[in-house]
C-alpha cells in the first residue's frame, strides 16, 4: 500500500522544477541529503525513478517522472485552494429559483455571470425543495417568494408584485380594467398547485370575507394560462410573464386586483449567517440590479 507523504510531493516537484538537489534544497529550506532520503523513499514507494541522473548534469524528469510531477502540481495547487479558501471562491455558485420565476430571470442571470466568466448552477424547484436545499447548504442563494422560509434563512426584498386575474378576452370581466375580489368571489378559479401558493391564494379571499371556487388546480403557470384562456376559468398568479398568449396559442389577458394588500416580495434568500463566496455576492448584485419582469 502506498504511503506517499504531501512533503515527498512538494520535495520532488522542487527538484522537477530546479532541476537541481542543491537548488531545490535551498528553496525549501532543508538539508541536502535529507531531500535526497525523502525523493528515494518516494520512488522506491512508486517503484520506478522519477529523474535522471547523470554526474554533473541536470536532473530531468524520465517520461514517468513528467506525468507524475504534472499530477503531484496539481495536487499540491487544490489542497493550497482548499486550505486558502480559493477552492470554495472559485466553484460554482448554486442558485435556486422559484420555478414560476425560473422562465424570466433564470437564462438572464446564467448569461450575465457567463459574460463575467462566473460559474452558475441554477436549482429550479418549489418552495419546499428551495427550504431544503437552503437548510442544507446544498444552494447558496435562492430568488423566491418570501413562502416556506423559517428563521434559520436570511432574505433580501428584490421585488414586491400584486396579484393579477388571467382571463380569455372574451369573458365578460375582460372589459374592466382592473377587478377586486368581490368580482371574482363566484367565478370558477384556477390556481396553480404549489401548496403554499394555493393555501396564500385562499387567504387572500378569507381576509375580505370570502370564499372562492377554486374549480382547477395546475400543476404549472402555464397549464394555468392555458386553462384560462380556453375559458375553464380565471386564472390567479403573482407571477406576469411577458406574453399575452397562452402556451397553446391563444390569446389571454391579465387585470390587476385591487383591494389585496402590500403585495408580495420577492426575495433573495441564503442560509443566516454564512459569509457568501466573492462571485455569489457579483450574482447577488446582479440580481438587484436587473429588474424583476414578474
Amino acid at each position: 500500500m502506498l504511503s506517499i507523504t504531501l512533503r515527498q510531493l512538494e520535495y520532488a516537484v522542487a527538484v522537477g522544477r530546479t532541476e537541481s538537489m542543491t537548488l531545490a534544497a535551498e528553496t525549501l529550506h532543508v538539508s541536502q541529503p535529507a531531500l535526497s532520503v525523502a525523493l528515494a523513499q518516494l520512488e522506491a514507494q512508486i517503484g520506478q525513478p522519477l529523474f535522471l541522473r547523470r554526474p554533473g548534469g541536470p536532473m530531468r524528469p524520465t517520461p514517468h517522472g513528467r506525468r507524475f510531477l504534472d499530477e503531484a502540481e496539481r495536487i499540491l495547487g487544490s489542497l493550497t485552494r482548499l486550505a486558502t479558501g480559493t477552492a470554495a471562491q472559485d466553484a460554482p455558485v448554486v442558485l435556486g429559483c422559484f420555478e414560476d420565476l425560473a422562465p424570466m430571470v433564470l437564462a438572464p442571470l446564467i448569461a450575465a455571470a457567463r459574460a463575467r466568466d462566473i460559474g452558475l448552477t441554477p436549482v429550479v424547484a418549489g418552495f419546499e425543495g428551495l427550504a431544503d436545499g437552503l437548510a442544507q447548504g446544498r444552494i447558496d442563494l435562492a430568488l423566491t417568494y418570501d413562502l416556506g422560509l423559517d428563521d434559520s434563512v436570511a432574505r433580501e426584498e428584490v421585488a414586491r408584485v400584486h396579484p393579477h386575474a388571467i382571463l380569455a378576452p372574451d369573458h365578460p370581466l375582460a372589459a374592466q380594467p382592473t377587478l377586486n375580489l368581490k368580482d371574482l368571489a363566484n367565478e370558477p378559479l384556477i390556481l396553480a398547485d404549489q401548496g403554499l401558493s394555493v393555501s396564500h391564494m385562499r387567504a387572500l379571499f378569507t381576509r375580505a370575507g370570502l370564499s372562492p371556487r377554486i374549480a382547477h388546480r395546475t400543476a404549472s403557470l402555464d397549464l394555468m394560462r392555458s386553462f384560462a384562456a380556453n375559458g375553464l376559468g380565471i386564472g390567479l398568479s403573482y407571477t406576469r410573464p411577458a406574453p399575452v398568449i397562452s402556451y397553446d396559442g391563444r390569446p389571454i389577458v391579465t387585470r390587476s386586483l385591487t383591494g389585496t394588500g402590500p403585495g408580495e416580495p420577492v426575495v433573495l434568500a441564503r442560509p443566516e449567517g454564512l459569509p457568501l463566496s466573492p462571485t455569489a455576492e457579483v450574482i447577488s448584485t446582479l440580481i438587484r440590479l436587473c429588474p424583476l419582469a414578474v
